[in-house]
């Protein structure tokens, strides 16, 4: 069974809204911002049934590492994180204060840092930013499971 089949057939799962937030306002919450990432992919796991490949695991821990610490460094105040599951995939969002749009530079292995952006689109389905009355929000998505061939769910290889 291929893993679409496997998500249709679980469809109530994921119609129905599983999500978790949190607003951090240090960056002593970065760390708290992954185990909370670690225990909702964890609670798919046990409480749903559903397959969260260690790949996807270290992924969403390192992406939100990536948005949270973002947020923390170039918006004043709090942000607020959101997980939710979609269609078998997780969608990172976290809102902050600045209306500044996150920009991701063009690849240079000799710059030393500012690559947190450019890894999160790389390994993220989707990526979206969006400016709100207050703030923005920048969205990841990224799936869950690896298909039987060991290829991230979701691609095509070609």
């Amino acid at each position: 069974m291929d893993l679409q089949t496997w998500y249709e057939d679980r469809r109530l799962f994921t119609e129905q809204a599983v999500s978790v937030s949190a607003a951090f306002e240090g960056s002593e919450d970065i760390a708290v911002s992954r185990a909370m990432s670690q225990d909702f992919l964890h609670s798919l796991q046990r409480v749903h049934g559903l397959p969260v490949s260690e790949r996807a695991m270290a992924t969403v821990q390192l992406v939100v590492s990536e948005l949270v610490t973002n947020a923390r460094k170039y918006a004043p105040g709090p942000c607020l994180l959101t997980l939710e599951l979609r269609e078998g995939c997780v969608e990172v969002t976290v809102w902050d204060s600045s209306t500044a749009v996150p920009l991701c530079m063009a690849p240079d292995p000799e710059r030393i840092g500012q690559h947190g952006l450019e890894i999160v689109m790389a390994v993220s389905r989707g990526f979206e930013v969006h400016r709100e009355p207050i703030g923005k929000r920048v969205k990841a998505t990224l799936v869950l499971a690896d298909d039987p061939g060991g290829h991230p769910a979701g691609w095509q290889t070609m």
